[in-house]
């Protein structure tokens, strides 16, 4: 990568700090601006010895580096700013008419503004039924369309929004676009940090990563295979580290969790395309229910999901499901989604999770946030081999973390918190 421009400010925080984090020693500059440029355009961007972009970073006050080196002989480079947002934005533009410049002497037309966004984020960008783009277009007078998720894989998450209509019209939906990105990763960042102490040994910046490979966005194989990608550790492309997984090891777990019917076609996406993408990124088995007879005329109804898999690639799954529900408006307003989760537990450790008096599961739901619901105790001992049915129900990291803890107390006593769950569901309290 040629770095340019270094008279701009590095962001940087203190150790342990989170980007972004209110108290976390981090700023806003935290979240970069990446654009793609075509190849050929490098060079003018560049200028002689670097004189043009040493001048944008010091008009700007924006740092400037631009992915030169890297994937050779792809049609287009990645250029990531740094700054405060007016900066980015003034830097972007500033790039933006040396390509028109560019352009206009080499007889190639009009340009366009490519701008990188994580998978994670686009939902916002997008907003239900289209309507927040549709907004920014009708705002800028500009044109504006996302690469489908077909395009991503494994190694690369972001997705392309692409920009069409004059220069200064085109900064102001960067503008816009970017202040949105900023705001749904600080949001994300604000849900995340008060959760993250539900999860010990879990870094928060790993609590979303959605990718199911041992590969970070880093592999420079082209666009497709990645450009190098500075955000914070939270969007990065590879999973978590091992020592940031949430606790249990490899061992297989099996997780039912219920959605409403209308939802389904949502999680399952055009020619079950994100359920695939779901199964790729997260690596467990995840299959959807038939709908049950009785219910086809109940408003109520809900299909069952059924995912199988390592509590990492459960933590995966369960994310993007949830999230999904999000970003196509199940929930009103900035209501968090909320779904019911159902694990198994052996029949003898329910005591356990209850607790005297009930006095442990009033903790646990006081201490993750979740509703817990499990079946009054039988006087006689159950069979060694029965098996019970807790039903959790919260927004996910709410009930993450109380799957977690029931799981970690299960395993404490000898048990085994991952098996399937037998039958439908019965309502318990």
């Amino acid at each position: 990568m040629e770095r340019r421009g270094r008279g701009g400010p590095r962001p940087r925080g203190p150790p342990g700090g989170f980007p972004g984090m209110a108290g976390g020693g981090g700023r806003p500059t935290d979240f970069p601006l990446r654009i793609l440029v075509q190849s050929d355009m490098v060079g003018a961007i560049i200028g002689r010895q670097g004189t043009t972009i040493r001048q944008i970073t010091q008009q700007t006050r924006a740092r400037v580096d631009v992915h030169r080196k890297d994937n050779v002989g792809s049609l287009e480079k990645a250029i990531t700013i740094y700054g405060n947002p007016d900066n980015c934005t003034n830097a972007c533009k500033k790039i933006l008419e040396v390509m028109q410049q560019e352009a206009t002497n080499t007889n190639k037309g009009e340009i366009t503004l490519k701008i990188l966004a994580h998978n994670n984020l686009i939902g916002r960008i997008i907003g239900k039924g289209g309507n927040t783009i549709k907004r920014i277009m009708q705002d800028t007078d500009t044109k504006i369309t996302v690469s489908s998720i077909n395009d991503i894989n494994s190694f690369n998450l972001e997705r392309i929004i692409t920009v069409k209509g004059s220069i200064d019209n085109m900064s102001r939906a960067e503008s816009m676009i970017s202040a949105k990105l900023r705001q749904s990763y600080e949001n994300d960042l604000q849900a995340m940090a008060p959760q993250s102490m539900m999860f010990p040994g879990l870094h928060p910046m790993a609590m979303m990563s959605t990718s199911g490979m041992g590969y970070s966005g880093r592999s420079g194989m082209g666009y497709q295979g990645g450009y190098p990608a500075p955000y914070p550790p939270m969007y990065q492309g590879g999973p978590p580290p091992i020592a940031s997984a949430p606790p249990g090891g490899d061992a297989s777990e099996t997780t039912y969790l219920y959605i409403p019917n209308n939802a389904v076609g949502a999680i399952i996406g055009t020619k079950g395309s994100h359920i695939r993408n779901m199964i790729r990124f997260s690596g467990a088995s995840v299959k959807i229910a038939p709908m049950d007879e009785n219910q086809k005329d109940s408003q109520q109804a809900e299909r069952k999901v059924t995912i199988v898999g390592s509590p990492e690639s459960q933590w995966k799954a369960q994310y993007l499901i949830f999230e999904k529900m999000r970003e196509e408006g199940f929930v009103s307003g900035s209501d968090d989604v909320r779904l019911t989760v159902e694990i198994l537990v052996p029949s003898g450790q329910v005591g356990r999770i209850i607790g005297k008096g009930g006095q442990n599961v009033r903790e646990l739901q006081r201490v993750t946030g979740s509703i817990i619901k499990l079946p009054e105790q039988s006087a006689s001992p159950p069979p060694q081999d029965e098996e019970t049915t807790v039903h959790i129900i919260g927004p996910f990291f709410s009930v993450q973390s109380a799957q977690r803890r029931i799981r970690s107390m299960v395993v404490a006593a000898g048990g085994s918190g991952g098996r399937t769950p037998r039958g439908p569901r019965q309502e318990t309290q």
